[in-house]
């Protein structure tokens, strides 16, 4: 629960931050919000697995992963969004709300594996 909190509080702050930057006529809060949420999660997963250089124990995996990265990122909020675009009408856009999410998201999650990967082997030589 508090894992959760402080993912929400981080979302929040971000999106709105990216809000006020960039207007909130399309989603970008979000769908940065679950670039950066991919990216850690996949990073912190390969950093804390069993060959990781990181030593977690099991339930402050579950604390990290499911309460701070499952409060933090936001695809309840995507999915809402894209109905909401859907409804008005604005068929491109919810397409590239759809396409850079997906896209971008599972590109981060890789890329924070392979970063955890390459850590993973720094710290063995």
């Amino acid at each position: 629960m508090v894992g959760g909190a402080v993912g929400s509080l981080l979302r929040y702050l971000l999106s709105v931050a990216i809000a006020v930057r960039w207007g909130d006529a399309f989603p970008w809060g979000t769908i940065f919000v679950n670039i950066v949420g991919s990216f850690g999660i996949g990073l912190f997963a390969g950093l804390a697995s069993d060959d990781g250089v990181l030593l977690v124990p099991p339930l402050a995996r579950v604390f990290v992963m499911v309460g701070i990265f499952g409060g933090f990122t936001t695809f309840s909020s995507f999915s809402l969004q894209t109905l909401t675009l859907v409804q008005d009408g604005e068929w491109l856009a919810a397409g590239g709300n759809i396409v850079f999410s997906l896209v971008l998201c599972l590109a981060a999650v890789w890329l924070g594996h392979t970063a955890a990967s390459y850590l993973n082997q720094l710290s063995l030589r």
